[in-house]
């Protein structure tokens, strides 16, 4: 079978660390099947002096509206830091108003990811190195999994969240929309992230986390609102 092609959005880190789960992923399936699961079609980025040039390997094609000129290619938004995490979202609007949208976005997954059947994986999600989910975990549309990302039975996210590196869920944690859990941090089993809500590197969360709110420190606690455009507001 043919390589399906792949376009993924955004050139900075998130998007080089998801070129090596591709990478990863042809690799595996080369090994098992003798050919490539992916054929990167190249990257998109809104920053025109990326364009023309490469990105680890890879050509940067254009800007995000020139997915419209990759018709049947599946697509991945990999963009979003802990200063503007609502970028995301932004973009998976912008391709949905060129017709782009559901399954038109790839789930990657990097092979040693665990990933049991009793869980679930939106659309558009990405998954790197290293992470484990136990059981019965429910993640939404795409979502960013950095490395070593643990999360326990029951554990539910929305759509658009970003789980820093090394995170730690206990079991029957739920991670309302948009919300961004930085590297390192301990969320407590059964408690709530509220939407576009910011949990701080290395925090121990041990109590709910109001929507809009970032909390840092151990145990967590309340710093200061999250500075949020408009149209994302909780």
């Amino acid at each position: 079978m043919a390589a399906e092609p792949l376009v993924i959005v955004g050139a900075g880190g998130f998007g080089r660390e998801t070129l090596e789960v591709v990478r990863a992923c042809n690799a595996d399936h080369r090994t098992a099947h003798g050919d490539d699961r992916w054929h990167l079609v190249g990257v998109l980025d809104d920053d025109r002096d990326l364009w023309g040039g490469h990105v680890d390997g890879v050509r940067v094609v254009g800007p995000v509206e020139a997915m419209a000129e990759h018709a049947g290619a599946r697509v991945v938004v990999c963009t979003g830091t802990p200063r503007d995490y609502t970028v995301k979202q932004a973009i998976v609007g912008r391709l949905a108003r060129l017709g782009i949208a559901g399954e038109a976005f790839a789930t990657l997954v990097h092979p040693s990811a665990v990933v049991p059947p009793s869980s679930r994986l939106g659309a558009g999600s990405v998954v790197l190195a290293g992470v484990v989910a136990t059981a019965a975990v429910d993640v939404g549309a795409h979502v960013a999994l950095m490395p070593q990302v643990v999360l326990t039975h029951d554990d539910v996210l929305g759509d658009h969240v970003t789980v820093g590196a090394g995170a730690r869920l206990a079991g029957g944690v739920a991670v309302d929309t948009g919300a961004y859990l930085g590297a390192g941090c301990l969320i407590r089993e059964h408690v709530r992230i509220g939407a576009w809500s910011l949990v701080g590197m290395g925090a121990a969360v041990t109590r709910d986390v109001p929507a809009g709110q970032v909390w840092a420190g151990v145990p967590a606690r309340f710093l200061r609102p999250v500075d949020l455009p408009r149209e994302v507001r909780p």
